[in-house]
């Protein structure tokens, strides 16, 4: 490995990796924002699901472009833009005054990770070649997800000690030395055939059909189906949902060409990516307010239980990677979604009961976790821990190594975008489940008028009752978001058995390594499968 190459993994492993890492931080963040951030025009459960699925919405739906301004721009230049942006944005969000501005910032943090996450790839991508670009991605992947490790011990003590401010300032200092890194030592590449014509509108429709569906789908169900913005802003998505393939394939310059789904390969990985990120997605988001909300956990015990996922896929994905490299793909991508599934089960279990874990670091003797933990959370983050690291380098290495090297840039972009849209519009549909299933069960526990304002916004599903709720009403409560989360945790169990079923059918492990055409006649480059990374 030259100094060069070895620079470039180093700023793509800080860059991507502060981005993961946000995300860990700020779900162990989210129950501490909900109490402590004034919100007039937003639920507590609804902003948080905002905080989360509103980044998601935007980085999906600009992801597509940033990798076509990547590679006609150049890829080492929007990836250090993406480093200013998201560094600012992070610190915006970190002094937000109201849970709104807060979501409002985390729509921006959204736009400023779209020029990161793509580059990342592409740029590992022009740095090697062959067998050493699948070491390169495992390397990556095995890297960034030691961050993640991490994640759960910093953000957890952060927000327990200091504050939730801090989830998003630490990324300032991380993201300034990328950008000297990038700017000093990373080689600029791009794509000398672009025509530099950029669909703009196409990207807008995109932001629209999913913002809209995503918005739509949380404010209405938030608001009993009485708040006439949410009806409008489910037209708007519905609308520019059916109109952007329409779009896609009238445009002279589309943001997705068609053609590229054209490849059995190709369209099966994404189409599983959709449900296996989906699922992850939501997953997540659930587990860290469910464990900090309901059943009394510290967000750094919340952070800590995911540690076996984040050490198992650095300790597995270099090997998963290389091996997938040689015998190919598909059983890994059929059996880690079926992995995560049975992990996902085990949670389907958990009792309202179950002991809270207090762990903080200035009490040494709270760090043991209680016998609860190892029976009800334990098994959880092994199963999913063990199949997430049998899909990520798999998964990267089918998309990389079916596209031309031109359209690296574009083709992570586009699995990217599909990895993130799932997560607000799956989200969204679960959250109608999620709070129809908790009021639901509070009305008929607690015998309260769910109907009323006033019981809904004072009973929040997921999340502790406002004070002054009895200990009955309490207990109710507590009930009802575990019967939700239950019913939660089964349907995302069945979006990564979808996805399993997606790429045992149409992957085939010799469409699985070979290169989708180019569009437009462009010469494609030899295959060269990666690691991990593309959709995470």
């Amino acid at each position: 490995m030259t100094s060069r190459q070895r620079w470039t993994l180093i700023c793509t492993v800080i860059g991507s990796g502060a981005v993961f890492l946000d995300g860990t931080i700020v779900n162990a963040a989210l129950k501490h924002i909900g109490q402590e951030l004034p919100g007039s025009l937003v639920g507590v459960l609804e902003g948080q699901a905002y905080i989360v699925s509103g980044y998601l919405a935007v980085l999906a739906a600009l992801l597509i472009l940033s990798g076509a301004l990547s590679d006609h721009y150049g890829r080492r230049r929007i990836y250090s833009i993406g480093l200013v942006g998201f560094a600012a944005t992070s610190a915006l969000c970190g002094l937000a005054p109201s849970l709104e501005w807060l979501v409002v910032f985390r729509l921006a943090q959204g736009a400023a990770g779209a020029l990161l996450i793509p580059g990342s790839l592409a740029l590992i991508t022009h740095a090697f070649d062959g067998e050493a670009r699948a070491r390169a991605f495992g390397i990556w992947a095995a890297s960034t997800s030691a961050l993640v490790v991490l994640g759960p011990i910093v953000g957890g003590t952060m927000v327990d000690t200091v504050g939730w401010r801090f989830a998003f300032l630490i990324n300032v200092p991380l993201l300034a030395f990328a950008l000297w890194a990038t700017r000093t030592h990373v080689q600029e590449s791009r794509d000398t055939e672009t025509t530099g014509r950029f669909d703009w509108l196409g990207a807008l429709v995109a932001a629209l059909a999913v913002g809209g569906l995503a918005f739509g789908i949380i404010r209405g169900q938030a608001n009993a189906w009485a708040d006439s913005a949410a009806w409008v802003a489910i037209v708007i998505g519905v609308v520019c949902l059916v109109l952007f393939p329409i779009l896609m394939a009238r445009r002279p310059n589309p943001l997705v060409p068609l053609e590229l789904f054209r490849s059995r390969a190709f369209t099966a990985v994404n189409l599983a990516t959709f449900f296996i990120y989906g699922g992850l997605y939501v997953t997540f988001f659930y587990q860290a307010v469910i464990l900090q909300g309901v059943l009394g956990y510290t967000a750094l015990a919340a952070g800590i239980v995911g540690i076996p996922i984040g050490i198992m896929l650095s300790v597995l994905s270099t090997r998963v990677g290389t091996l997938a490299g040689r015998i190919g793909s598909r059983r890994f991508l059929v059996a880690g979604p079926l992995l995560m599934a049975l992990g996902l089960l085990w949670y389907v279990r958990i009792p309202v009961d179950s002991a809270p874990w207090p762990a903080a670091v200035e009490d040494p003797s709270s760090l043991i976790p209680p016998i609860d933990v190892l029976i009800d959370v334990l098994p959880f983050s092994l199963l999913f821990g063990l199949g997430i690291s049998l899909v990520v380098a798999p998964l990267t290495s089918t998309l990389m190594g079916s596209i031309s090297g031109r359209y690296s840039g574009l083709g992570s972009a586009i699995n990217n975008s599909v990895a993130r849209v799932g997560q607000p519009l799956l989200g969204a549909l679960i959250f109608i489940v999620i709070s129809a299933t908790y009021y639901a069960s509070l009305g008929s526990l607690a015998g309260l008028d769910t109907a009323d304002p006033n019981v809904r916004r004072a009973f929040q599903p997921l999340n502790p009752p406002a004070a002054g709720a009895s200990e009955a009403q309490i207990a109710a409560s507590n009930q009802a978001s575990l019967d939700a989360f239950h019913l939660a945790m089964l349907i995302c169990a069945v979006l990564l058995v979808i996805g399993s079923a997606v790429s045992w059918y149409g992957l085939r492990e010799r469409s699985a390594a070979s290169i989708v055409a180019a569009p437009r006649g462009a010469t494609a480059d030899p295959p060269g499968p990666a690691g991990r990374g593309a959709s995470r």
